[in-house]
Parts: C-alpha cells; sequence; structure tokens
C-alpha cells in the first residue's frame, strides 16, 4: 500500500482525535470549574450520557456494515455525521447564560448529539481501515498511520486552545477552538473520502447480532483485555486538568504536559509498531504497560511548583502511549475471522462501546470519589484523594488487562491460532 494512500486515510484521524480531548477532558472541566456545575452532578451526568451512548454502538456498526455496499453508502454516512459533529462541537462550547439545571440540561444534550455523531464516524472510519488489508503486517501500518495523524490532533487540541483562553477566557477561547476544529473537519473528510484507498467489500454473510461476533475465543479475550486497559487509560484523562491545577499547582502549563504527552506519544508510535513485528503485539503493549505504570507511580511523589518531574512524566506516559492507541484496534482486526469479515463494522461497534463504557464509568467511579473523600477543587490541601485515585486506581486496572491477556503473552496462544481454529469448526 503505496505511503500517500495512507496518509490520505489517515487525515480523517486527526480531527477525529481533535475533537475527543475537548470531549473527554476539556468540557468536564469547563463546565465543572469554569460554570461551576457540582462534581457529583457533573459526573453523573457525563457518566448517564455516556452509559446511554454506548447502547448505540452496536446498533451502528450495524448500520455501517448495511450501507457498505450502498453506492457511495460510507461517503453518505460520513458526510452527515461530520456536519453533525460539528454542529455539536460548536454548541458543547457556547453555552447559553442558564441556571446550573439548564447547563446541565445543555451540556446532556450536546453531549449525546456529539457522541452520537462522534461515533458513526468513528465506527465507518475504523471500519474502513479495517477493510484496506487482510496483511497482519499491513494492518499494524494502516493503524499506526491512523494513530499517528490521530496524535497530532491530540496534540493540537491540547496546546492550541491554551493560548486562546488565557487571552480571551474559556468561553471565547473554546468557541473559536470549536470553530477552527470544524475547518479541519472538514478538510481531513475531504482529503480522505476522495483520495483514501478503496476498502475491501466482502462476500462473506453478516452476522445476525453482537453474540455470534462474540462467540471466536480470540475476539473474546481481545474484547476483555481492551476493556480493562481502556478504564486504566480513561481515569488519568478524567482526572489529569484537576491534577495540574490542584497538585502540580501550574495550570498555564497544561497544555505545555499534554503537548509533551501526546508528541511522545507521536514519536515513539512507530517504535512500537516496529517491537510488535518482532516480538508480537501483546508483548510490546505489555512492555508499554511497564513504562505506563512506572509514570503513575511517580506522579505520586509529584507536589506542588514540580514542573521539570512531572515533564518528565508525561515524557514517560507519553512513550507509553504508542502502544496502546496503535496495537489493541490491530490486536482486534487480527483476531476477527476471515468467514465474519462483513461484520467488521459490527465488531467496531462493539469496540467503541466499550470505549465509551470504560469512560462512561472512569467518570462515574472517580469524580463522585473526589468527592467522597473530601476533594474541592482549588482547595490545594484536599488533594490527597486526587492524587491517590490519580496513581492507584490505572496500575489496578493495568493490572487485570495483563492477567487478560497473559495465555498471549505466555506464548500458549495466539490470536491467529485462536483464529484459526474458529475458522475450522
Amino acid at each position: 500500500m503505496k505511503v500517500t494512500g495512507l496518509m490520505a486515510y489517515a487525515a480523517l484521524g486527526l480531527p477525529l482525535a481533535m475533537a475527543m480531548l475537548p470531549i473527554y477532558m476539556i468540557s468536564p472541566k469547563f463546565y465543572g470549574d469554569g460554570l461551576g456545575i457540582d462534581l457529583a452532578a457533573l459526573g453523573a451526568i457525563l457518566f448517564l450520557t455516556r452509559l446511554f451512548d454506548t447502547v448505540q454502538d452496536p446498533f451502528l456498526g450495524r448500520v455501517v456494515d448495511a450501507f457498505q455496499r450502498k453506492r457511495s453508502g460510507w461517503l453518505l454516512l460520513m458526510a452527515v455525521s461530520g456536519m453533525v459533529l460539528g454542529l455539536g462541537f460548536v454548541l458543547l462550547f457556547t453555552p447559553p447564560q442558564w441556571s446550573q439545571l439548564g447547563l446541565i440540561a445543555w451540556l446532556a444534550m450536546c453531549l449525546l448529539l456529539v457522541y452520537f455523531a462522534h461515533s458513526l464516524l468513528s465506527i465507518c472510519y475504523l471500519t474502513w481501515g479495517a477493510r484496506l488489508t487482510d496483511d497482519v503486517t499491513e494492518r499494524s501500518r494502516v493503524t499506526a498511520w491512523r494513530e499517528a495523524f490521530g496524535l497530532v490532533g491530540v496534540v493540537v487540541a491540547s496546546v492550541l486552545p491554551t493560548f486562546w483562553v488565557a487571552d480571551w477566557g474559556p468561553r471565547q477561547g473554546y468557541q473559536v477552538f470549536a470553530w477552527v476544529f470544524v475547518a479541519v473537519l472538514l478538510v481531513g473528510l475531504i482529503i480522505t473520502l476522495r483520495w483514501a484507498p478503496t476498502p475491501h467489500v466482502s462476500v462473506a454473510e453478516v452476522l445476525q447480532g453482537w453474540r455470534s461476533a462474540l462467540k471466536p475465543p480470540a475476539v473474546r479475550l481481545v474484547m476483555w483485555f481492551y476493556l480493562f486497559n481502556a478504564i486504566s487509560v480513561a481515569i488519568p484523562a478524567t482526572l489529569v486538568l484537576f491534577f495540574i491545577d490542584d497538585v502540580v499547582q501550574a495550570p498555564q502549563q497544561a497544555g505545555m504536559f499534554l503537548g509533551i504527552y501526546f508528541l511522545a506519544g507521536m514519536l515513539t508510535l512507530p517504535l512500537w509498531v516496529a517491537l510488535s513485528d518482532r516480538i508480537g503485539k501483546a508483548r510490546a503493549w505489555a512492555l508499554g504497560s511497564v513504562f505506563a505504570g512506572c509514570s503513575l507511580l511517580f506522579s505520586g511523589w509529584v507536589g506542588s511548583g514540580d514542573v521539570m518531574a512531572y515533564s518528565l512524566i508525561c515524557l514517560m506516559a507519553g512513550t507509553a502511549l504508542g502502544a496502546d492507541v496503535a496495537l489493541p484496534p490491530a490486536m482486534l482486526a487480527d483476531a476477527i475471522p476471515e468467514k465474519n469479515r462483513k461484520s467488521t463494522g459490527l465488531y467496531f461497534g462493539i469496540w467503541v462501546l466499550i470505549s465509551k463504557f470504560a469512560l462512561a464509568l472512569a467518570a462515574g467511579l472517580s469524580l463522585p470519589s473526589l468527592k467522597l473523600f473530601g476533594y474541592v477543587p482549588g482547595q490545594f490541601q484536599t488533594t490527597a484523594a486526587l492524587t491517590a485515585l490519580y496513581v492507584c486506581l490505572p496500575i489496578v486496572f493495568k493490572g487485570i488487562a495483563i492477567l487478560v491477556l497473559l495465555p498471549q503473552l505466555s506464548g500458549r496462544s495466539s490470536s491467529r491460532t485462536l483464529v484459526r481454529k474458529e475458522s475450522q469448526k
């Protein structure tokens, strides 16, 4: 596959990832700290909207599968969902001057709109990538290019708004960023739809439901592993801005910290892909998780003003990021049996569902827990609970993910072996 084709496909990954940081990390901080919504109420609304959103993902995956044989079917789905995503994103960061109850309702409406559009566009996009090739090594390259562009988008989303927020305040700064995002999304859509390689349409039968999709042992193993790993990643993502503000006490450096983290992930991503070709995707991911766990442990010793120390921790955590973003989707694509290839959209619908459920659980677990244990944003003497949750909880879930993946790590089985056995039945 030509590099130009890979780049054209990866172009849409930039705005899709560019949207995720504001949706999942900045909006809770914006509505909680900037607009004064109670943390417990904020955690509840984030949990409920994300939980409601997860129900639609397998259905959206079926829609993507159904549209694959229609003339310009995926083009239509991606164009419509892109327009809805742009609208919802602008509304999310243009809240009216309402009461707290009104703002909660506005937030819920905007999140549901954005979640729907982002899910449909993401599932279609991931399915497209999985259908570009059946070669295991080439599939890693497709994923790596997509995630590399995605990391560029995250770096832009983490750094660019900080300048506008510093100059104009949160409301106007994020509104400007929202319109910039709409422009980038439009360009990314046009490039991918016009110049990306055409995905292969499978001749296999469409699966009748998620139970059939999850029947292969390799698929179940990867899905369970991804659930616990996604929760581990989502918890610090939910808490990091609070941690920077009240533990490191350097809110003005938030953009720099996030930029270091995602830039390190982008630069080291090719190394993880190369390593996975040598030792396998599961073992390469496990090595990345060791880096991630060490960075979290070191965060427990960070205090007020430790900007340099936390920058190094972000660099270390970012080094592990490439393994987390590039390898799990490729592991799922490897695990899908050939006879189920026409239902790739359903598989990635379940995949996105798991990702969102992890984010919902992270917000619903961590934010109310902070209030329960006495943490109050801006009161530095209450940060012990914040540090404990930020450091310990992700490590616990990483450990569970490693245990789930132990059969592949120990060499007793592999995705390809399990798929081959299942295909012979």
